[in-house]
């Protein structure tokens, strides 16, 4: 069984408070957008369970990969055989476009048709919070208004169809660390939710993403993908999550990836 697990931006984040537990609460949008990674699971036949993958290259143990994370999570609820996982990656990680925790999410809903679980949405979502923050947003993968920890999601009508997106990501790696690092939590005069309904073309001047303004003073060459997008038509552009990503939205398609060689691009009608 093959399915396609997509990523997210987000539009907008705000670092409200931090928690009593160490973490912050945020609000942003995350919005989902139709680059893909590919993922399948089969019988392994033998009892065993195995994860290679192919495409972009996984740092670090593969053992310790989400998508086993995954599976050794609903083992430890129901009699699950052993599988074969294979994961070919496209959506490049440390970008903040939720690729990994995608394909976590993904994965328990290819597990569940393959063992025929009967788990409801709302089961699979209990599962996927157990993973990571946004985990769970993959489940329902819906345009969406995130809060708390980013784990936390209020249905938004939304709709993007007919923008031209660009991501674009440098060879950059920043830290969750690092990224909280210069960033001084705060209550907002208007929150995301409200900004979003805003339109699109006033987002350039309302709906900002608060790491930025640390993250570009110690990585300019983010800032500078930003910037490049404004200059050439984009109605909106922002670093996506903690980064190192940007993307753009265009009103009609342009190709700018010669101002890009040798960083990831990636471009799409939404």
């Amino acid at each position: 069984m093959i399915v396609f697990p997509n990523c997210k931006i987000n539009l907008g984040l705000s670092i409200i408070e931090k928690r009593n537990d160490g973490f912050h609460n945020i609000e942003t949008v995350f919005y989902p957008i139709p680059l893909y990674d590919v993922l399948e699971i089969i019988p392994s036949g033998d009892g065993n369970t195995t994860f290679n993958s192919s495409g972009i290259s996984i740092p670090g143990d593969e053992n310790q990969n989400l998508c086993l994370k995954a599976y050794h999570l609903l083992k430890e609820d129901f009699d699950l055989d052993g599988v074969k996982i294979h994961l070919h990656k496209a959506i490049p990680m440390g970008a903040g476009l939720g690729g990994g925790s995608s394909d976590a999410a993904h994965t328990l809903i290819l597990l569940n048709d393959l063992f025929k679980l009967k788990l409801d949405q709302e089961q699979l979502l209990n599962y996927a919070s157990k993973l990571g923050a946004d985990c769970a947003f993959f489940i329902f993968n819906k345009p969406s208004f995130a809060f708390e920890r980013g784990d936390q999601f209020k249905a938004l009508d939304l709709n993007l169809e007919g923008y031209h997106v660009i991501i674009v990501k440098p060879e950059i790696h920043v830290g969750t660390a690092e990224a909280y690092a210069g960033v001084s939590p705060g209550h907002h005069l208007f929150s995301v939710e409200n900004l979003i309904k805003k339109p699109v073309d006033e987002w350039r001047f309302t709906l900002k993403n608060d790491f930025e303004k640390n993250i570009f003073a110690n990585f300019t060459e983010i800032e500078i993908i930003k910037n490049t997008f404004y200059e050439n038509g984009a109605i909106y552009a922002s670093m996506s999550g903690s980064g190192s990503s940007v993307f753009g939205l265009f009103k009609k398609p342009i190709d700018l990836s010669p101002k890009f060689e040798g960083y990831f691009y990636w471009s799409s009608k939404i």
